[in-house]
């Protein structure tokens, strides 16, 4: 199997339709690089969305808290977390396609060069409020 390397700019992308399409390249076989995931934007309120958020990391198993789901305040970690949500994760096809997912904040230089482009993911077109994820992520607790 021949694995092909792909890069996307996470620059003004929406970071649900992005993560999708990430989802289904990884589904694929083919090895994925998210740059710039700290410009990646979701669309709603501010309060509502890190509110969303900060719920989920608190969220605890009582029995065994090492066993609770873990929700990170690093961008990178962050979108990562997201598109995992999108893999069927709980099967080892899942698992072995998110090992081949590298994202990263900002542009590091072995990845300059060819990037792809997922139509109908600009943020530019919304009509509607959206945050950056960094944003996000320093509501809840982030610093960098």
């Amino acid at each position: 199997m021949v694995i092909v390397m792909k890069v996307v700019d996470g620059n003004n992308l929406i970071l649900g339709r992005a993560a999708s399409n990430v989802a289904k390249r990884l589904m694929l076989g083919e090895e994925v690089s998210i740059i710039n995931a700290e410009k990646m934007v979701m669309s709603g309120d501010l309060a509502y969305l890190s509110g969303k958020y900060a719920a989920r990391r608190t969220m605890k198993d009582k029995a065994t808290p090492e066993h609770s789901p873990k929700w990170p305040r690093r961008p990178d970690l962050f979108v990562r977390r997201i598109v995992r949500g999108m893999l069927p994760f709980d099967a080892s096809r899942g698992r072995i396609a998110f090992k081949r997912l590298r994202v990263y904040i900002g542009t590091p230089d072995n990845l300059e060069g060819e990037k792809v482009e997922f139509p109908g993911t600009n943020a530019e077109k919304l009509n509607t409020k959206y945050h950056t994820v960094s944003l996000i992520c320093g509501r809840l607790g982030f610093k960098g």
